[in-house]
C-alpha cells in the first residue's frame, strides 16, 4: 500500500491545522506595567535595558587576599575588604588586604590569591602558589553593560530572567495583559461533582471535562472565566456565549458542536459569528471547531474540543496551546516547541494508517541506560486511567502502521499543562 492511499480523504493534518490557527490569530496588544516580582510568566511588550553595569565594580571571585603586583617578598597586610564594606585606601606594590567573595577590589590590587594558597604570619602574607594579574577577579561590566538590552519584547519571563533584571536594577516591566479564557460545558447529561453517584440518572455523567480543562488553562497563566455547565437550551447557550464574547478573548468548550439533533451550540455560534468545523487527521480527537465571535472592538475566538475526555486534552495540548502562545504575544522565535526524542518500544502497538496517533505512554531509562517506552493501558479516547499513568505521547505518523516490540518510536514527553 502506498503512502498516498493510506491518507483518509477530507482530513486536515495536525500541521495544517496549526498553521491555519497561527494565520488566523492576532496577538494581544493591550499592556500593563507590573512590579518585577509579579511578572514571572508574563510576556514583555517592550525591550528591557540594564540600569547599571554587572558587576558594578571589580570584585573578588574568591575568599582570599587582594594583592598589588607580583612580589618576590612577602606582602604587607593593610586591612580588609568585605562585601558591603570596601577597603578605603589603595595598595602599592608588595601590599595586600584580606578580601571576601564579592567584595570590591581595592585600588591598586591586580590579583587575588585564594586563602587556601596563602600563609598569614601576623601582618605578613606569603603566597603558596604563583599568581598573575587578573587571577580570581570579576571585572566591572563583564556580564552586563549599563543601557544594554537584556531581554527583548515577545518573551515570557522566567525565573532566571527575573533574577537578571533584578540584579540590573529593573523594578518594573511593561507586559501584555493576560489572556482571558471563558470555559463552559453544554449537555443535559452533565452533572456537577457535588451530585452523589446514587442521584445520577441513566446516561448522566459528571462534568469532568470542564474541571480538567480549567486546571489545564490555569497552568498557562490565563485569567479563566468559568461559566459553568449549561443545559441543551438555545436561550441559555446564547446568553452564556454573549457573556463569553463580551468578557473573554477565547471561549473553550468540549463536545456539543457536531451535527446532532440536540447540538444547539453550533447553531447559536453560527448566529453570533463564524464557525469552521475541521475533521483532523489525529487520533484521538478528529472533530475540532474553530470560530470567531465579533464584538464592538475586535473578536473573541472559539475553540470547540471533542467531547471524549482524552480527545479534549490531546487537542488542547496539540492545537490550542500553540495558538495561545501567539495570542499571548510570544514572538515566533520564543514559542515553545514539542520536544521529541526516540525510545525503544516495550510492547506492540496496533495502528491503521490515516491519522497521526498520539498514544499515551510511559518512558524511562532502563538499567542499561537505554530510553524505552511502553503503552499505558487501553488507548480508547474515553480511557482516562491510562492517561493519568502516562508521562509522554508515543507519536505515530499519519502514514505508519503497526509497531512491534523493539521498534524505535518517536516520543513527546509531557510539558505544561499536562505535567
Amino acid at each position: 500500500m502506498t503512502t498516498d492511499s493510506c491518507l483518509l480523504p477530507g482530513l486536515i493534518s495536525v500541521e495544517q491545522a496549526r498553521d491555519q490557527l497561527m494565520q488566523a490569530i492576532p496577538p494581544l496588544r493591550e499592556t500593563e506595567t507590573l512590579p518585577l516580582e509579579q511578572a514571572c510568566g508574563r510576556v514583555l511588550s517592550a525591550p528591557v535595558k540594564a540600569r547599571l553595569d554587572l558587576p558594578p565594580s571589580d570584585n573578588s571571585a574568591m575568599d582570599g587576599y587582594a594583592l598589588c603586583g607580583e612580589s618576590g617578598e612577602p606582602y604587607r597586610l593593610l586591612g580588609k575588604s568585605l562585601a558591603g564594606h570596601p577597603f578605603s585606601g589603595s595598595l602599592k606594590a608588595g601590599e595586600c588586604v584580606r578580601i571576601t567573595t564579592g567584595a570590591v577590589l581595592p585600588a591598586g590590587a591586580d590579583r587575588v590569591v585564594m586563602q587556601e594558597q596563602a600563609e598569614l604570619r601576623e601582618n605578613t602574607l606569603i603566597p603558596q602558589a604563583e599568581t598573575k594579574a587578573g587571577d580570581h577577579i570579576r571585572r566591572c561590566g563583564e556580564d552586563v553593560r549599563a543601557g544594554q538590552v537584556l531581554i527583548d519584547s515577545g518573551r515570557a519571563l522566567k525565573v532566571p530572567e527575573i533574577a537578571l533584571l533584578a540584579a540590573a536594577g529593573v523594578r518594573e516591566v511593561t507586559v501584555l495583559r493576560r489572556v482571558r479564557a471563558a470555559l463552559l460545558s453544554v449537555g443535559d447529561e452533565l452533572r456537577p461533582l457535588e451530585t452523589p453517584p446514587s442521584e445520577l440518572g441513566d446516561g448522566d455523567i459528571y462534568d469532568s471535562n470542564r474541571i480538567a480543562l480549567k486546571a489545564a488553562l490555569a497552568q498557562l497563566d490565563l485569567e479563566v472565566i468559568d461559566l459553568g455547565c449549561l443545559p441543551d437550551e438555545p436561550a441559555a447557550i446564547r446568553d452564556a456565549l454573549v457573556q463569553a464574547r463580551d468578557r473573554a478573548d477565547i471561549v473553550v468548550t468540549s463536545g456539543g458542536v457536531s451535527v446532532g439533533e440536540a447540538d444547539f451550540t453550533r447553531r447559536v455560534l453560527e448566529e453570533l459569528g463564524q464557525l469552521d468545523l475541521w475533521r483532523l487527521a489525529i487520533k484521538p480527537g478528529k472533530p475540532f471547531a474553530f470560530g470567531r465571535l465579533p464584538r464592538d472592538k475586535g473578536e473573541t475566538l472559539f475553540f470547540g474540543l471533542p467531547g471524549n475526555p482524552v480527545s479534549a486534552l490531546v487537542t488542547l495540548y496539540q492545537l490550542v496551546l500553540p495558538a495561545l502562545e501567539k495570542l499571548k504575544g510570544i514572538a515566533a522565535e520564543n514559542r515553545g516547541t514539542f520536544f521529541q526524542g526516540r525510545a525503544r518500544l516495550l510492547n506492540p502497538i496496533r495502528k491503521a494508517p490515516g491519522r497521526t496517533d498520539y498514544q499515551r505512554g510511559y518512558t524511562y531509562r532502563d538499567s542499561d541506560g537505554l530510553q524505552v517506552v511502553r503503552s499505558t493501558g487501553i488507548q480508547g479516547s474515553h480511557i482516562l486511567s491510562g492517561f493519568a499513568e502516562a508521562n509522554c505521547f508515543v507519536v505515530l505518523s499519519r502514514e505508519s502502521g503497526n509497531c512491534e516490540t523493539g521498534d524505535w518510536v518517536t516520543i513527546e514527553p509531557f510539558q505544561k499543562p499536562l505535567t
